[in-house]
């Protein structure tokens, strides 16, 4: 429970600091889709992500060709956004397919992991 609630801690304090700090406006239209899509299917409700999951892999692709900003490591982000670009398009065709709604809730978890990653870990650190 303890490190649950530290994954938590984290993520919440990645996102605040994201949002405070970026001007990537490509992140921040993933962000938005990926808030509108992946909490509700943490809940049970997946028509959100089945109706927008088109939308998701676009911007996602959309974020990938986008110039990375210089607070964030080139390589990692990269690496991370090809990631994504796969994850997205991989629940897409998901949908498509009509997998379950729990193949679908895994599919989205792993993008937002790979989300939280770039605007997390693949920040450079800040000189003080």
């Amino acid at each position: 429970m303890k490190k649950i609630a530290l994954s938590v801690l984290f993520i919440a304090l990645s996102f605040l600091s994201f949002s405070q700090k970026s001007s990537w406006a490509e992140a921040k239209k993933f962000h938005s889709l990926m808030s509108s899509t992946f909490h509700p299917a943490e809940e049970g409700n997946f028509a959100p992500l089945k109706e927008k999951c088109d939308s998701l892999a676009w911007a996602a692709e959309a974020w990938s060709k986008s110039a990375i900003p210089s607070d964030y490591k080139e390589k990692e982000t990269k690496e991370v956004l090809a990631t994504l670009v796969k994850q997205t398009k991989g629940i897409k065709e998901a949908v498509k397919k009509k997998a379950t709604d729990a193949e679908l809730k895994k599919l989205i978890i792993e993008a937002h992991d790979s989300f939280h990653k770039i605007i997390g870990e693949c920040r450079k650190e800040e000189k003080h």
